[in-house]
Order: C-alpha cells, then sequence, then structure tokens
C-alpha cells in the first residue's frame, strides 16, 4: 500500500487543494485512494451517513476520491468555542471540550487509536493521500504531535512540503521550514510545491535551482493561482464585502460563524453575489439575508446586538427575506438559554423575536442526515446542533423531515413567520439540492423582474470542478516523479 503526506509550511498554503487534486488524479488514473487527516481545526463540519462528524476539506477531497465521506478520513476534530477553548470531536462524536494547553497535554492518548485507523486503511486503499496542519516546523509541538511528522513517522509516509508564493517568501519560507526539521524528519520529505503563482515562470526559475541547492530537495512543480468554484480551505477563505451581481445575498458573519460552506451552492448560480456583512454600516438592501451557524449562538447574538446589526435585521425583516440556518435560526426566536453552559457562561438572552420559537441548549449534540419536504420542494441535509427549539402558539413548521439517519419519520424542522418571508431550519446543506436554491431565487427573480432561470446540480458542478482541478495540478507537478516518491506506476 502506498502514501504520500501534503504538509506545508504554514496555515492556508494549499494543502487541502492539493491533496484533493491528488486524490482525483489517482483515481483517474484507476487507483483506490482515500483523504487521510489525522486531526483537523474547523468550524466547517459535515455528518456522514451513519451520523458521526466530520471536517468539510476531507468531505471534498473524499468525492474527489469517488468516495462517500467517512469519519476515519478525520478521526479528530476540533471545533473551537472561544479563543482558547475547543469542542473535541472524536471517531465522529463528542469527546469533551478543552482548552488549547488541555489539549496538548491528552493528544499522545490519540497516538494508538490514529495508528489502528491508518492499518485499517492500509488494507483497503491502494493509496492515502494524508495531510498535516499548519506547519511541521511548529517545534514548540513537536513532542506531542500527532498530525505533521508525528503523523508522518506512524505511518511511515514520505512528506512533499508545499509553499504558498502569494503570501511572499515562498523561498524563506520553505529553507525556514527545512531548517527547523530534525535529521529523520528532513529525510521524510522527498519533494516541494510551489503554489498559488501568478506571473511567467521563465522569471522564477533561477530561485526554483537556488532553492534546490540550498534544500537538497528536488522541486516537484509550480501550481498557478487559479479560480474554481470549490470549498476554500477554513483559513483560506476571503469574506468577500461587494456586489458582484444582480442578486445580493448578505450574510451576516458573526466572530464564531460556522458551517459557512452552506452558501457554495449559491456562488455557482450565474446571476447571484453573496457577500458577508459584519456591520450595520455594511448592511444595505441586500435581496436575500442568511443568518449562517454559529459555535457560540448566545455570544454572537449578543454581539449582533451590541453593534447595532440585529435592529437593522429586524427593520429589514418587514419586507425582505430572511432565512437562518442552524444557530441563525435559534437568533430568529423569543428566547436562548444554555443552562449547561454548553457554549458560554452566559445562561440565557433575549431572541430577536422574528420567529415565534424558544430554545435550550442541551448536553448532547444532534448529528444526522436527514430528507425532508415542504410543498415546494424535496431537500437533503444534515443536522449539527445541541440546541432544542419549541415551537409557540403561532409558529409553523417550514420542513416535514421523513427520513432521519436512513429511518422513515415524520418530524417538524424550522419554522417560518405569517408572512412567509421570514424561514428557519436546522437543516445544513439545504441550497446543495436545487430545486430549494431555485425555489427562493426566483422568488427574487420575480422581484426584480428578472427571467427565471433554472438551477443546476451542485453534485454535478462540483465533479466537474474536481476534474478541471486535477487538469491543472496534473499538467503542473511532474507526476512521474511523484509516481516514483509513492513507488507505484503512473497508469493501473
Amino acid at each position: 500500500m502506498a502514501k504520500i503526506m501534503i504538509q506545508g509550511t504554514g496555515s492556508s498554503v494549499g494543502k487541502s487543494i492539493i491533496v484533493t487534486a491528488l486524490c482525483r488524479i489517482f483515481m483517474q488514473d484507476g487507483y483506490s485512494v482515500s483523504p487521510f487527516k489525522s486531526q483537523n481545526m474547523s468550524l466547517n463540519s459535515y455528518i456522514t451517513l451513519d451520523g458521526k462528524e466530520m471536517g468539510r476539506a476531507q468531505v471534498l477531497q473524499a468525492y474527489a476520491a469517488g468516495l462517500e465521506p467517512q469519519v476515519y478520513m478525520n478521526p479528530i476534530l476540533l471545533k473551537p468555542t472561544s479563543d482558547r477553548k475547543s469542542q473535541i470531536i472524536v471517531n465522529g462524536e463528542v469527546y469533551g471540550n478543552a482548552t488549547a494547553v488541555e489539549y496538548h497535554n491528552m493528544k499522545l492518548k490519540f497516538r494508538e487509536m490514529l495508528k489502528k485507523h491508518f492499518l485499517y486503511m492500509e488494507s483497503q486503499f491502494d493509496i492515502i493521500v494524508m495531510e498535516g496542519a499548519g506547519s511541521p516546523a511548529e517545534i514548540n509541538l513537536r513532542d506531542r504531535d500527532i498530525v505533521n511528522m508525528g503523523m508522518a513517522e506512524i505511518a511511515d509516509a514520505p512528506v512533499i512540503l508545499v509553499g504558498d508564493i502569494d503570501k511572499g517568501g515562498v523561498f524563506a519560507s520553505l529553507a525556514g521550514t527545512m531548517l527547523l526539521l530534525k535529521d529523520n524528519e528532513k529525510k521524510r520529505v522527498k519533494g516541494t510545491i510551489i503554489n498559488k503563482f501568478r506571473g511567467d515562470i521563465e522569471i522564477l526559475k533561477p530561485g526554483l535551482d537556488m532553492l534546490e541547492d540550498i534544500i537538497k530537495i528536488p522541486g516537484l512543480g509550480v501550481v498557478p493561482y487559479f479560480d474554481l468554484n470549490l470549498e476554500d480551505e477554513d483559513g483560506a477563505v476571503s469574506f468577500n464585502k461587494k456586489i458582484s451581481n444582480y442578486i445580493d445575498i448578505a450574510v451576516v458573519k458573526s466572530p464564531h460563524i460556522s458551517n459557512f460552506t452552506d452558501f457554495d451552492a449559491l456562488r455557482s448560480e450565474e446571476d447571484v453575489s453573496i457577500r458577508f456583512v459584519t456591520s450595520k454600516e455594511e448592511f444595505g438592501n441586500p435581496d436575500i439575508l442568511i443568518l449562517p451557524g454559529s459555535k457560540n449562538t448566545i455570544e454572537d447574538l449578543i454581539k449582533l446586538r451590541e453593534n447595532g446589526l440585529e435592529n437593522r435585521i429586524k427593520e429589514y425583516s418587514k419586507s425582505g427575506i430572511v432565512i437562518g440556518i442552524c444557530g441563525g435560526y435559534q437568533m430568529l426566536g423569543n428566547s436562548l438559554k444554555d443552562p449547561y453552559e454548553v457554549e458560554s457562561s452566559v445562561l440565557e438572552t433575549q431572541g430577536m423575536g422574528l420567529l415565534d420559537i424558544d430554545t435550550v441548549l442541551e448536553r448532547n449534540k444532534v448529528t444526522t442526515r436527514v430528507e425532508a419536504k415542504n410543498k415546494y420542494c424535496t431537500v437533503h441535509g444534515y443536522e449539527i446542533h445541541m440546541g432544542n427549539s419549541k415551537y409557540g402558539s403561532k409558529a409553523k413548521s417550514f420542513f416535514e423531515i421523513v427520513n432521519k439517519n436512513g429511518v422513515e419519520v415524520s418530524l417538524k424542522d424550522g419554522a417560518v413567520n405569517y408572512k412567509n418571508n421570514v424561514i428557519g431550519t436546522y437543516i445544513h446543506g439545504v441550497f446543495d439540492d436545487m430545486d430549494f436554491r431555485q425555489y427562493i431565487l426566483n422568488i427574487v427573480r420575480d422581484k426584480k423582474h428578472l427571467e427565471h432561470k433554472h438551477s443546476l446540480s451542485y453534485d454535478e458542478i462540483r465533479e466537474n470542478e474536481l476534474d478541471k482541478l486535477a487538469d491543472i495540478v496534473r499538467s503542473n507537478i511532474d507526476m512521474k516523479a511523484l509516481y516514483d516518491i509513492v513507488k507505484l506506476d503512473g497508469k493501473r
């Protein structure tokens, strides 16, 4: 069984997208391939078919490999709840909450579990494409590392080091990273890739030659900067604030925003612009306002209250379309309570009062895949929430959940006001279904006297973009050298 690990000179240098590309390339070449990231830190997560929680980056990588996402691809997920504390998800389930110091002290407990995961994967696939996190040169974390060189050692994997030239200083970043590695770690690094290049490659070539002389590691290629309709890495997300198309969709960017991949499908619409707002001054007059999920709903709502956005949202809701997803849905209700201090030390706060629901945050997390219906459409998505929302006398549900983790049910989800312009739901990925996306957008098109459009399947769009990604990376790195590193032939 072959394996390769992609590490980077820092966060957001493009490790995730290179892993995604390699998964698609190896699959195209006839190999069974799986992604693997031992530990991910992200507020973008996903629920597998068996109700387990994992990071979204590995979900895209699984799709690139032609696989259904499984939690063994990302066994540890850290979801920050504050600057110093995170919820720890292990094998898809909540393990507990911990500060950075507390988690650092418990990491070695997970080494044996990670080894077992990797041995299982070795028995199932021809090749595993592994991803590191941050930088292997974080020497203060070396003694308990389980995600960079520590994981490469567990798996006995060769390493490719990626640097981001768009940030500037890429040669220093690559050389400096190699300088800080131990001798046994340096031996694992078999090549480098420079990512996000803009310009004339001929001007870069002398630097490439000098870098090889300095670090004694061959360069495998230079990947150009590109813009594809694929999910961003968490740290690389550009929260656009400009209107660039006919339909203006504003998303409230709260401090603990989560699952902002919910809006990627909307970006695929040719007449839609997505922008993020953080203040009442940026609000404008959007065609649709979305309140996304949050990992700390009460504190984020208090922040919106303090900066004046809450009042602006209430005013807008008199005529505009407001959609709340998960934490955003909870904010639209009458009250939020956190009696067990699940998310913060604030026990209770008033909601916006736009939907007649009351929410209590509970100890147990709901993690389910669902199919839901209303008179307009059928949607497929997933729930990730600690809250339980109860309906008041004026509330009516927006969806009926008809299937939950493969079991037929009949349950209410979400709420809608009497004017049908304020909507809330717990279902993530609701815009991925083209029928719901088309229904909402055509309401706006009617208002703006625009032609109705048929939305396209987001799955098909993503598949086409993954093939484009593979073509870009394949044509700009030395695939023969890469296959030599993993000790496989180029085609099956």
